[in-house]
């Protein structure tokens, strides 16, 4: 049975989707079974791993709304199985409003669970149900942090709604832990923000992961060209970060 991890801030900006898919790439090159899922309007996740975006392709939505089934959703790319998200996706607040809406993106991944190691979901950074969902469908929320002022606020609230929202949706859901992407080594503002969140995680009862992920613009590029950053830029400083916080995560029983 898969473990379900959710990358959640509610600040956007962050390295969530970047996050998202290089993880979800770097667990894929250690042997592990892996599947995506966009749970962003903007589908942002969805182009960088060339998910096909056409209106005949079936996608999260259209799981939700019950009109396909889940495993009809799931497309194979060349870079990570991803489950596709599209704009109308936005519409389910307005469209699901009877009890229970917090649990259908939990009651659809039930359905492929078992034939994946991993699943990861890529959460809007707004919260609403859609991101209630991403929580309530996850066992893990990990949470990506840039080395500023702004994002480090924005981690703190997102800190406090899960911890409000986690035990009527979500009792066993934990805070797999903080990491800092876009890190500036030898900039002044990036170590001071790393002080920050070191303090703040220690106030939160929060793991701040370790490896902190260097800013390079080989990643931005990579997911427009739609590549496996891997096979890419494997040499790469940023990718090499990702691997190591793959690494890190895995040993601490991710």
């Amino acid at each position: 049975m898969a473990k379900i991890i959710t990358l959640a801030n509610q600040k956007g900006g962050v390295g969530k989707t970047t996050s998202t898919n290089a993880l979800a790439v770097c667990l894929k090159h250690k042997g592990y079974k892996v599947l995506c899922v966009d749970f962003d309007p903007q589908s942002n996740l969805s182009f960088s791993m060339n998910a096909d975006l056409s209106d005949k392709a079936p996608k999260i939505y259209d799981a939700i709304k019950r009109a396909v089934k889940v495993r009809h959703t799931i497309q194979r790319t060349g870079i990570v199985d991803i489950i596709p998200a599209d704009l109308p996706l936005s519409g389910l607040e307005l469209e699901f409003t009877s009890r229970g809406r917090e649990f259908i993106l939990r009651d659809c991944l039930a359905q492929v669970a078992g034939q994946y190691d991993y699943i990861l979901i890529d959460s809007p950074p707004a919260l609403g149900i859609l991101t209630i969902n991403a929580f309530a469908a996850a066992d893990i929320v990990l949470i990506p942090c840039l080395p500023d002022a702004f994002s480090l606020q924005g981690t703190r609230r997102l800190h406090e709604t899960i911890t409000r929202v986690k035990p009527a949706i979500n009792p066993g859901l934990l805070i797999g832990g903080i990491f800092i992407a876009r890190f500036y080594p030898r900039e002044d503002l990036s170590n001071v923000a790393w002080a920050t969140a070191e303090e703040m995680a220690r106030g939160l009862n929060v793991p701040l992961l370790r490896t902190r992920i260097r800013h390079s613009s080989v990643l931005s590029r990579a997911q427009i060209l739609q590549k496996d950053i891997i096979q890419y830029a494997p040499k790469n400083p940023a990718v090499k970060d990702y691997i190591t916080l793959a690494d890190e995560l895995l040993k601490g029983g991710l």
